[in-house]
């Protein structure tokens, strides 16, 4: 066997070992972005119904309460974004990352000091090679969020609400995730959750009712006793669904960028296989060369001894 030959075998056996790897993390992320879908699927009715009511007891009342009220001259906000602890999954964190600087220019723009809260190594490893603050960071668990982790991740941030912002308080709250839309879109995007807009929380009760008859609501004690029970609820849902969408995007997206890692080492070996025959042929040429070259000269070497 030639050099070239060898060359060819090698690089045909390391890439069949790759094709084997990157086949059996899309297979995984495969079953795992199913369990995710499940668990989107059983958050979101959740948080929808708390939104409704939170939107009935902020439109029902005249209560100012951080949760409904705007600030009158805004000076900062919180965000919230939400990228993977893992690669391996093409632009997903990349596009994410992308949406929250978007929104803090926009925001800087506007006046507003922004304070960076960070859920994935992904994230806190952005942050921290650009020396950005971080108030608080959170890793380890983004592939399979729960709703404990949620609740670590909202507690600062509702202090930080409901503190004043000459104390390190914040007017707003952003959360900057990626929306699970299909198995072949995840969408990254920006939303506020603090304060509740109201005309946008009042047309997705009406999409989400689709022609029901929204229910009364009775204040006991009090609507502000009621908004400051419903905000750590409401803070904690919205969080905990936006982390579920995340983890699904983000099995969608290895599972679509291992796919494309297998089908491109299937090309790869081909190729290469191509090149292997090739150059075996060109052995196999050379060889019969020199074998009727020496049978020739042979030849020629007895004809000329019989004279």
């Amino acid at each position: 066997m030639g050099a070239k030959l060898r060359v060819y075998k090698r690089r045909i056996r390391s890439v069949t070992a790759t094709k084997k790897i990157t086949k059996a993390m899309e297979m995984i992320a495969a079953s795992r972005v199913v369990k995710a879908q499940r668990q989107v699927a059983a958050s979101t009715p959740y948080a929808s119904e708390l939104t409704r009511a939170v939107t009935a007891v902020a439109t029902g009342s005249n209560t100012q309460h951080p949760l409904t009220t705007e600030a009158e001259k805004p000076s900062r906000a919180a965000l919230l974004l939400i990228t993977s602890d893992r690669g391996l999954a093409g632009g997903y964190s990349s596009n994410v990352i992308k949406a929250a600087e978007q929104l803090t220019e926009r925001l800087k723009a506007e006046g507003k000091e922004v304070n960076a809260y960070i859920v994935g190594r992904k994230g806190v490893s952005y942050y921290s090679f650009r020396e950005r603050k971080v108030v608080e960071s959170w890793t380890g668990f983004t592939d399979n969020p729960t709703y404990a982790d949620a609740k670590a991740i909202a507690a600062p941030l509702i202090d930080a609400v409901q503190q004043d912002t000459a104390e390190g308080g914040v007017d707003e709250l952003h959360i900057v995730y990626t929306e699970f839309i299909s198995m072949m879109t995840q969408t990254a995007l920006d939303d506020r959750l603090l304060p509740l807009s109201l005309d946008k929380a009042l047309a997705e009760s009406e999409e989400t009712a689709k022609g029901e008859i929204l229910p009364l609501f009775d204040f006991e004690p009090s609507a502000e006793d009621v908004l400051d029970a419903l905000l750590p609820r409401y803070v904690e849902s919205r969080i905990y669904n936006a982390l579920l969408q995340a983890a699904a995007s983000k099995h969608a997206a290895t599972r679509r960028a291992m796919k494309s890692a297998t089908d491109n080492a299937e090309e790869l070996i081909k190729s290469l296989s191509r090149l292997a025959n090739a150059a075996r042929q060109a052995e196999i040429t050379q060889e019969i060369s020199e074998i009727v070259g020496g049978a020739s000269a042979l030849a020629d070497a007895t004809a000329g001894s019989d004279k």
